[in-house]
């Protein structure tokens, strides 16, 4: 069960620093080694996210989805204290 706790936790600093990520859009990606990161943070994130922004609606202009997916993994890790 901790396991678990910690890999939603890591999972949910991915959320987090995506989320950040999405507001410095012109982050120097030339450094391989930021480039890495970043690829890595969409990579490991987007499968999660991208189910979730399918089924909200298209006319807002901003993305819900990373706070959705967040208090969904904030539930989880409520439910594995007990």
């Amino acid at each position: 069960m901790i396991i678990i706790y910690y890999v939603l936790l890591f999972f949910e600093i991915l959320i987090f620093a995506r989320s950040l990520l999405s507001w410095f859009p012109n982050i120097d990606r030339s450094n391989p080694t930021v480039d890495a990161v970043v690829r890595f943070i969409y990579g490991v994130t987007e499968p999660v996210l991208r189910p979730i922004r399918d089924m909200l609606p298209r006319n807002s202009g901003v993305d819900f989805s990373p706070m959705i997916v967040l208090i969904i993994i904030i539930v989880l890790m409520q439910l594995l204290r007990f």
